[in-house]
């Protein structure tokens, strides 16, 4: 077995929850697995319990709340008392109580509530920061796909999370980099306590990875596959302490802890931002 990687968290999004990945993770050292209320169809937690609920002692778990069943498809809510039962259901569903639950996804709700948002996304983290103090969950975060809309809503009265997590990767806009800078400055989070997700955009084999070598951000990256690069290379853009990824394929994850070892060039990713910067603004690039 491996040592382990508390840098690496294996996310469960696209995941078929197969006991297989699980073990795999583990002999690989990975012992930390990320999943939400609403992933394979609101079950992730109670197929987890069923189909590896004795391995889930060895996990650290990562769950979040804030999307629910509806009556047609799923509906978001920041009600506090819909968060906090979402948290007690977690811990049932999955026979522990999570090591961490994120707020999941609050732009959603927040883009229709006008200048009721600070208040609304205060009474949010309220909930989760409860329900930690209850010991319903270790700690509370928040995880948001875009996080833009959360600057400017922060109260510095209100709980602050422990964990931000948010998109990471080349294929991430200057707009959401400096959204999750600014978020993690407001709350008092160092890089340490800042999560990336979905390092390829949602899918490792989109064609862009053949079109572009993202070895270019490493110092030594002629050792690595342009998938491994692109991977290492995420954890600058933001800067992050811990990336969330997604895979079915015990080997696949292997090969991207591998990539570990290379070395950021951080003057070339410099580089890469003040360039995603100058398009931003309509500057000649």
């Amino acid at each position: 077995m491996r040592s382990a990687h508390p840098r690496v968290v294996l996310g469960l999004h696209r995941s078929r929850h197969e006991r297989c990945l699980l073990t795999g993770a583990l002999d690989l050292g990975v012992t930390s697995i990320d999943t939400s209320t609403n992933y394979l169809g609101f079950r992730s937690h109670t197929v987890l319990a069923r189909t590896a609920g004795d391995l889930l002692p060895r996990l650290t778990i990562s769950t979040k709340v804030g999307y629910f069943p509806g009556p047609e498809r799923s509906e978001h809510s920041l009600d506090p008392v819909r968060l906090y039962e979402a948290v007690e259901q977690a811990a049932r569903d999955l026979g522990r109580e999570p090591d961490l639950v994120f707020l999941h996804n609050p732009e959603h709700s927040l883009r229709d509530i006008g200048d009721h948002g600070r208040d609304a996304l205060a009474q949010g983290c309220a909930a989760l920061d409860d329900a930690a103090s209850k010991g319903l969950c270790g700690a509370w975060g928040v995880s948001s796909w875009d996080p833009s809309p959360l600057v400017g809503l922060v109260d510095p009265t209100a709980p602050r999370p422990s964990v931000l997590m948010s998109r990471a990767g080349l294929l991430v806009g200057v707009g959401t980099l400096d959204a999750v800078e600014a978020l993690a400055t407001a709350w008092g989070l160092g890089n340490g306590s800042v999560w990336g997700m979905s390092p390829f955009g949602g899918n490792a084999g989109d064609p862009v990875w053949d079109r572009v070598d993202p070895r270019m951000f490493l110092r030594n990256g002629d050792g690595f596959s342009r998938t491994q690069a692109a991977f290492r290379a995420a954890y600058g853009l933001p800067r992050v302490g811990t990336l969330a990824v997604g895979t079915d394929e015990p080997a696949h994850l292997a090969q991207l802890l591998d990539a570990l070892a290379a070395e950021a060039d951080e003057g070339t990713i410099h580089e890469y931002r003040a360039l995603l910067r100058e398009r931003s603004s309509g500057q000649p690039v």
